[in-house]
């Protein structure tokens, strides 16, 4: 029997596989963005590019398996599944917390899937918050090491933190430390939030200590405050998550804040992805590369073939979407005016 920090992440996988996990009343804030249909588009819907680059690698598509799992029995076959596909997709793919690669021996397969995804950009995953509970620059060269990583992202976590029974709460004066992991690691280091999202003014500080990206990882997905509330055994808890159950910034708001005041810094927009459409619309305000979570793990828990398709709707999706506006390429989507936010339509400026 699985138990610590291995049986928190079963507990995890199954709750978002088969309970309401979503935050209340709380949306990505993307359908407020519409496309202006083209009637005569004048290209070849076989013409579509998607390809684009990250971490100084080539992708097919600009997507990314987000951070989901990892330490787990149930994870090895999950993490396997998404990396042999994101492999044959060239997408890039993220694990799980490796916190538990170095705290336990069990389950290490689940996070050692770099023989199954040779090519793509692989993205170790480590809290934040533990830097501040005996962990430091060493420990994260070491994960990127054993993940054979290309980059390391520091998750951020503190309402989820507080809502666990065995929370780390203590994010004091966690910058300086950011800074030194940053200095220290011989590859990039990113940040993310895991489903509350990140603003501008905090991604403007965690670039000046030397953060590389930014996944805004917003609200309208996930929320963890309510999986937190399903696995605890603390009443007060339980009763206080339900308060925060449309706490968040929504993805939309994330991604335009970020945007305002970072340039030429490569933003992933995560939190509540479903289609291809919701990732064309981020990328029209500034995304770079679009998470998707949820919307794979169920079909990572059947077969490599059912993330394949998974994959495959999504990515006809943005083509779909490029095509009804004429936009052949990434870059012809991001600079399109054929969209419209709140109402106000860009082909009137």
């Amino acid at each position: 029997m699985e138990a610590g920090i291995n049986k928190r992440k079963t507990e995890h996988i199954r709750l978002c596989l088969t309970d309401a996990v979503e935050g209340v009343n709380k949306s990505t804030g993307l359908e407020g963005i519409s496309f202006i249909h083209n009637a005569l588009p004048e290209i070849n819907f076989n013409d579509i590019d998607l390809r684009t680059n990250f971490l100084n690698k080539s992708l097919k598509a600009p997507f990314l398996v987000s951070s989901m799992t990892g330490g787990s029995e149930l994870a090895v076959q999950i993490n396997q599944n998404l990396a042999k596909a994101a492999e044959e997709k060239g997408w890039v793919i993220a694990l799980g917390s490796t916190r538990a690669l170095l705290e336990s021996t069990a389950h290490q397969d689940s996070f050692l899937i770099r023989k199954h995804a040779p090519s793509v950009p692989l993205i170790a995953n480590l809290g934040a918050v533990q830097l501040n509970y005996g962990y430091g620059a060493d420990e994260a060269q070491r994960i990127v090491d054993l993940t054979e990583a290309d980059s390391l992202v520091l998750h951020l976590n503190s309402l989820q933190e507080v809502f666990q029974d065995e929370g780390d709460v203590n994010f004091e004066k966690l910058l300086p430390k950011i800074e030194k992991v940053c200095k220290s690691l011989d590859v990039p280091v990113g940040a993310k939030e895991v489903g509350f999202g990140i603003d501008g003014e905090t991604a403007r500080r965690l670039h000046d200590a030397g953060i590389s990206y930014i996944d805004v990882a917003g609200a309208g997905g996930t929320s963890w405050s309510q999986v937190e509330k399903l696995r605890s055994q603390n009443p007060l808890h339980k009763a206080a998550a339900e308060a925060f159950n449309s706490w968040g910034n929504p993805t939309k708001d994330c991604i335009v804040s970020v945007k305002s005041e970072l340039t030429g810094v490569p933003v992933v927009a995560s939190g509540g992805m479903k289609t291809g459409l919701d990732a064309a619309k981020a990328i029209t305000i500034g995304a770079d590369i679009i998470g998707f979570a949820r919307k794979l793990l169920e079909a990572a828990t059947t077969s490599t073939e059912a993330v394949l398709e998974a994959m495959e709707q999504i990515e006809l999706e943005l083509k779909i979407t490029m095509f009804g506006i004429g936009a052949k390429t990434l870059e012809e989507l991001k600079n399109t005016k054929r969209v419209s936010i709140m109402g106000r339509s860009l082909m009137d400026d």
